[in-house]
């Protein structure tokens, strides 16, 4: 089965889409022969692989990091449907630009739709965008999202008659591959000496990571918060801890190697997403963290995030934007260590039963296959 895949972005910048996207070429290896298609973050086009299929980037204009403009992606869209006749297009939304591209597409070819998210900030862009959207629920042979809150949320998903409900398959996980070497716990630990909590995201508002610096200033003085990745905010984030007083005590590291992130997960005591948006649809961090068997704190979201993250199962949830909350539900967790060994385990049990890369990877396959033969 041949299937042009489209996607935002892939790069070194980290973001659940395409970590997903990478995931799935990995679970349909031997099932799909993908080709993935993106526009890149500067003016370069490239060609590279991803799990042995090959990685398109054509040039763009970034616009604010999450969304760019691409003229290329149409006709490269065309020209390798020349090449390769793909049998079905694989989109993931919220992305008007993969989506301009596939129309260029012939009619015949059927579209699967994952839908990570609503168009939640860019209003504008949503107004002038909505009908296109509207078309393209109604165009799709299928549609996914990883849990039901990704469809009660969206105006566009729960709207839909009941013959046309999305496929609901969780994110898959190679938790086979995220193994973490003791020696660089060990380093962790000792660079960051006390209680740590460890954040881990593309450094943009609804993130809430200033939130969670704010509580931060809060706790006991011998609390680390290490927050990975970077963003367009890492700067501001940088001088609020230094405002607050605690700039010594909040570590920014950058981009972190996705081979090492087993270690960063396992060196925390706590693990925390504070994201203040429904623009946070899962959170695929805190699979990774409950996979190091570590506890989880995140807001309760209208969204997938407080799906994956159980109240009082596999962590606490708070409100959003609700520092006081958030800074006691971090408090409670460090401080009680019976606590946070019981979360942490079943953290670590509901993320191996619910998130396999094979469950996720058979249950996609056969949504492909339902499409082309209802073509």
């Amino acid at each position: 089965m041949r299937v042009l895949c489209f996607g935002r972005f892939y790069d070194d910048i980290p973001g659940g889409m395409q970590r997903h996207v990478e995931h799935l070429f990995r679970a349909l290896r031997g099932e799909v022969e993908y080709v993935h298609l993106v526009p890149s973050r500067n003016h370069r086009s490239s060609v590279d692989t991803l799990e042995g299929f090959p990685l398109i980037r054509r040039a763009s204009l970034n616009l604010d990091g999450s969304l760019a403009i691409s003229p290329g992606l149409v006709t490269e869209a065309r020209r390798l449907h020349r090449r390769y006749q793909f049998d079905l297009v694989h989109l993931h939304f919220p992305d008007p630009m993969s989506h301009l591209a596939a129309l260029a597409l012939p009619r015949e070819l059927p579209w699967v739709i994952t839908w990570h998210a609503d168009v939640v900030r860019q209003k504008r862009l949503l107004a002038l965008y909505r009908p296109l959207l509207r078309r393209a629920v109604q165009r799709a042979g299928a549609i996914i999202v990883a849990t039901p809150s990704h469809i009660s949320s969206s105006p566009a998903l729960s709207s839909l008659p009941a013959e046309r409900q999305p496929h609901v398959i969780p994110y898959g996980f190679d938790f086979a591959r995220q193994q973490a070497r003791p020696e660089t716990v060990a380093t962790i630990r000792q660079r960051f000496p006390g209680r740590r909590i460890f954040a881990l995201g593309r450094h943009v508002y609804y993130k809430g990571f200033d939130r969670l610096i704010s509580a931060v200033a809060t706790l006991p003085s011998d609390i680390q918060l290490i927050i990975g990745g970077t963003g367009p905010l890492t700067e501001s984030w940088r001088e609020l801890a230094g405002q607050l007083g605690i700039a010594q005590r909040v570590h920014f590291t950058g981009l972190l190697p996705e081979a090492e992130l087993p270690a960063w997960y396992q060196a925390c005591d706590v693990f925390c997403l504070p994201a203040v948006s429904e623009a946070e649809a899962f959170g695929i961090v805190q699979v990774e963290a409950m996979a190091a068997g570590r506890p989880v704190v995140s807001t309760r979201l209208q969204s997938g995030v407080s799906v994956v993250n159980r109240d009082g199962e596999t962590g606490l949830l708070v409100p959003p934007d609700d520092i006081p909350a958030l800074a006691a539900a971090l408090q409670r967790l460090l401080d009680d260590a019976a606590l946070r060994e019981r979360l942490g385990r079943q953290a670590r049990e509901h993320a191996l039963r619910e998130f396999s890369l094979e469950t996720m990877g058979a249950r996609t396959l056969a949504v492909y296959r339902d499409c082309l033969q209802r073509s």
